[in-house]
C-alpha cells in the first residue's frame, strides 16, 4: 500500500514542544501562538494557518525581554 494516500499538503504546526504561556503577553513562549490559535489549529483552513505563520516572526520580540527559565534555554 502506498503512503501517498496519507500525504497532505498542509501548513505544519509551529509547535516546538515548549508549551508555556507567557503570563503578560498571553503567547506560547515556544511557538508564539495564542491559546485560541493553538486550540483551533486542527480546525483552521490552510489559509488561516498561513496567516498565523506569517505573523509569528513579528511576535517574537514581544517575548525577548524575558530572561531565565525555559526561555533562557531556547536557542533562537
Amino acid at each position: 500500500m502506498s503512503d501517498e494516500i496519507w500525504a497532505r499538503n498542509e501548513v505544519q504546526s509551529p509547535c516546538i514542544k515548549i508549551c508555556v504561556i507567557h503570563p503578560e503577553e498571553r503567547l506560547c513562549v515556544g511557538c508564539y501562538r495564542t491559546i485560541d490559535e493553538i486550540g483551533r489549529w486542527s480546525r483552521m483552513t490552510p489559509a488561516e494557518r498561513q496567516v498565523v505563520m506569517d505573523d509569528l516572526p513579528a511576535r517574537a520580540p514581544r517575548l525577548a525581554k524575558r530572561r531565565g527559565g525555559r526561555m533562557a534555554r531556547l536557542d533562537r
